[in-house]
């Protein structure tokens, strides 16, 4: 593809790492805080939307906004997609408009597509045309959040089915005790990796580190193992 005409000017693909420019197709409210938050962290940032007042209120916010039709070949030709480090399609009330605009970014040899998927079926039909991480936000907030009320964890990230790394405050079992003679591994099949204390700084927890009480904790293993030690008080 000759890029000479294209809106924005060649860059250079970065091969594995942190990618420095990312383009974002909808800016609704997942691709719009997504897009800002990768211009905070300092990544160069091509937000993409067919809502003229969307692309307005995040004018002077992202990198670089516009108003283009990401279903068309043309417009992503013009916009020198294929020329960003990652491309992530946030397109998700249109199913259609999704489908398609990953088909294309793929047809164009993109090689870093990530994509939201509003239901199995649309994340189904992403992942056959080969799109390369296909993402449940909403799913995937709506386990996190079921997790945090039914139990005492103040935070939950899950990295597995069944491994996760939540944040709770130290049982009244530990107390006083050095992980060591505490056993939690043993005892609760789960992993203290770091003790935030009085001070207010996370520690790496060690055989030797003491728990004290009001320690929040940092633990990792089993969902419903550490469900159950952070249920304990």
């Amino acid at each position: 593809m000759d890029n000479r005409n294209s809106f924005f000017s060649r860059r250079s693909h970065r091969e594995g790492g942190d990618a420095t420019s990312v383009v974002v197709i909808g800016l609704g409210r997942f691709g719009g805080a997504l897009a800002t938050e990768l211009v905070r962290s300092g990544t160069e940032v091509l937000g993409v939307d067919t809502n003229e007042d969307t692309v307005q209120s995040l004018n002077g916010v992202l990198t670089h906004v516009v108003r283009a039709d990401s279903t068309r070949q043309a417009a992503l030709d013009q916009l020198g997609v294929a020329d960003f480090d990652r491309i992530v399609v946030g397109i998700g009330s249109d199913i259609q408009a999704s489908i398609l605009t990953a088909s294309l970014l793929k047809r164009m040899g993109v090689r870093s597509i990530w994509a939201k998927a509003i239901s199995e079926q649309h994340g189904l039909i992403l992942e056959q045309l080969g799109v390369d991480h296909v993402i449940y936000p909403e799913a995937d907030m709506g386990r996190r959040v079921a997790h945090l009320v039914r139990g005492s964890m103040l935070d939950y990230v899950e990295f597995d089915r069944d491994l996760v790394v939540a944040k709770t405050i130290a049982p009244r079992e530990i107390i006083g005790k050095t992980l060591e003679e505490a056993a939690v591994r043993r005892k609760h099949g789960i992993t203290i990796v770091k003790i935030k204390g009085a001070d207010g700084v996370w520690h790496a927890a060690g055989a030797a580190s003491v728990v004290n009480e009001g320690d929040t904790l940092i633990v990792i293993g089993p969902v419903e193992r550490t469900e159950r030690f952070a249920a304990l008080r």
